[in-house]
């Protein structure tokens, strides 16, 4: 296991993979708590959602060829989907978003952590079927750093001044920054601040529970995107949430694209 990060033990990762076959089984046989069928199935899509996130996060963090998660991607958008046809089914809104980004730090944080594994992965076909979710619901031309993660990839986006968190203001201002150092030094100082404040997610020092707990990673994701996407030098960061040779693999596979088209959509690697 040639892993990306130190925490990550051999145990913890075949513990994890053993987990998600496990879970597939049970769930087979059993049921969620609920008070309605529609209920069920939302909570069901919910914790399958969930373990495919975790397990495309915890295969990076092992050390996974990074051409070997576009299928772990794949399987994630479709978890997505299905999140979103359950959960309006069973709170009866038509277009809701399978994540409230715009109240839950966190939420926001595991969307552009997508968009931006979407991106980095040249895989736009997955990124419009992800984002599509949000649009529907509203979020589209709401938010800066969404609009600017989408702008350079899908057409007709918005330009926004305003934005959901705080904790993005470093990320942001690298992206117009007027100088190329001043623009890495941003993308630096927002790799050093975005572990602490995210003190109340549930994954927070999950590290620290040991091989029986819940640690896959923690991986800034949007960072490296916003990196690739906007040409910011990137050479002087090392900090350990900044998915570099992600970034690296990005622009090794960029090819020169016709006027309008940023990126090369893979339907297979």
């Amino acid at each position: 296991m040639n892993r990306r990060q130190e925490f990550l033990t051999e145990v913890r990762y075949n513990d994890f993979l053993a987990y998600s076959d496990e879970t597939k089984e049970f769930w087979a046989n059993n049921t969620f708590e609920s008070d309605t069928p529609e209920q069920e199935a939302s909570l069901r899509a919910t914790h399958f959602k969930n373990v495919a996130l975790k397990k495309l996060f915890i295969s990076y963090t092992s050390g996974l060829e990074i051409a070997s998660l576009v299928p772990l991607l794949e399987e994630l958008i479709t978890h997505y989907e299905i999140r979103q046809e359950k959960l309006s089914l069973s709170e009866n809104i038509v277009d809701i978003s399978p994540l409230a980004i715009d109240d839950w730090l966190d939420e926001y944080e595991e969307c552009i952590q997508v968009i931006s594994l979407c991106i980095l992965l040249h895989r736009t076909d997955l990124l419009k079927r992800f984002v599509v979710l949000f649009n529907k619901a509203g979020y589209d031309g709401q938010d800066a750093l969404y609009e600017d993660l989408l702008c350079k990839v899908l057409p007709d986006r918005e330009d926004i001044d305003d934005w959901y968190h705080e904790v993005y203001t470093p990320l942001l201002q690298a992206i117009y920054a007027d100088e190329k150092d001043e623009a890495s030094d941003l993308l630096a100082e927002y790799c050093k601040e975005w572990y602490p404040a995210f003190k109340q997610a549930s994954w927070h020092d999950s590290h620290l529970q040991g091989d029986e707990g819940s640690y896959v990673g923690y991986w800034a994701f949007e960072a490296g995107a916003i990196a690739f996407l906007y040409g910011i030098d990137d050479s002087k960061i090392d900090h350990m949430v900044y998915p570099k040779d992600l970034v690296e693999y990005a622009r090794n596979h960029q090819l020169s694209n016709k006027p309008g088209c940023s990126f090369r959509c893979w339907s297979t690697l």
